[in-house]
C-alpha cells in the first residue's frame, strides 16, 4: 500500500477492541493467512513522509479531527471482495465517518481542496473493518456463514445491534502502510475520545 495510512480505532477501553482482534485471530487461522493486524476502520492512505516529517506525532496532534464522540462506527454486515486487504470484512456506514474521512483525506498531496476530497469521499471511500488479509479468492457463502458464527460466538454483531455492534470517538493512529504487514504499528496516535 503506497505512503502511510490514517486508522481510526476503537477506544482502548471498548470491549471491541480486543473482541476484534480475537476475531481476526480465528479468521485468519481459519483461512489459514499468516497476518495480523490492528482492528481498524482506514480513514485514507497515500500520506507521504513528505507530509507528517521528522515528527508525526505533532503533524497528527495539528490536524483540524477534533469531533470526540460525535463519530460513531457502526457495522453493516460481513462481505468479502476480490481484493488482498477486503478479503473479509465488516461494511461501515459511511455517514458519521464521512466529515472525518474528508478532513484526513485533504493531507493527501493533490486532495488539499475540500471539494477534490469530497470527491472522493462521496465516490470511492467504502468504510470497513477488515477481518483478513489474504490472496485467497474471495470468501463464498459458506465463508461468510462461518465468520458470522465467529463473531456471534464473541459477541460482535456484525449488523450493527447492540454494543458490540460499534463504537463511539476512538483512536486516530499513523501507520506506515508501506512497510510489510508485520510492521503496521501506530507511529502516532490521537484520541477522539468516546468509550463505551
Amino acid at each position: 500500500m503506497p505512503g502511510s495510512s490514517l486508522w481510526l480505532l476503537p477506544p482502548a477501553s471498548h470491549p471491541l477492541n480486543n473482541l476484534l482482534t480475537t476475531l481476526i485471530d480465528k479468521t485468519s487461522f481459519h483461512f489459514t493467512s499468516p497476518h495480523r493486524f490492528l482492528p481498524h476502520v482506514t480513514l485514507t492512505s497515500e500520506i507521504y513522509p513528505s507530509a507528517y516529517g521528522s515528527d508525526p506525532q505533532e503533524w497528527l496532534d495539528s490536524l483540524n479531527i477534533e469531533f470526540g464522540t460525535e463519530i460513531a462506527v457502526e457495522f453493516k454486515k460481513l462481505n468479502s471482495e476480490d481484493v488482498f486487504v477486503r478479503k473479509l470484512y465488516i461494511k461501515c456506514k459511511k455517514d458519521d465517518l464521512r466529515l472525518l474521512a474528508l478532513r484526513c483525506r485533504q493531507q493527501v498531496k493533490g486532495f488539499e481542496q475540500a471539494e477534490k476530497a469530497e470527491e472522493w469521499v462521496n465516490e470511492l471511500y467504502t468504510p470497513h473493518l477488515s477481518l483478513l488479509y489474504h490472496d485467497c479468492p474471495r470468501i463464498d457463502t459458506e465463508g461468510l456463514s462461518q465468520a458470522g458464527e465467529f463473531a456471534q460466538d464473541l459477541g460482535i454483531s456484525v449488523n450493527g445491534q447492540g454494543k458490540l455492534g460499534s463504537w463511539k470517538g476512538g483512536r486516530v493512529v499513523l501507520v506506515q502502510t508501506d512497510k510489510p504487514i508485520h510492521e503496521w504499528k501506530p507511529i502516532a496516535e490521537r484520541s477522539l475520545g468516546g468509550a463505551a
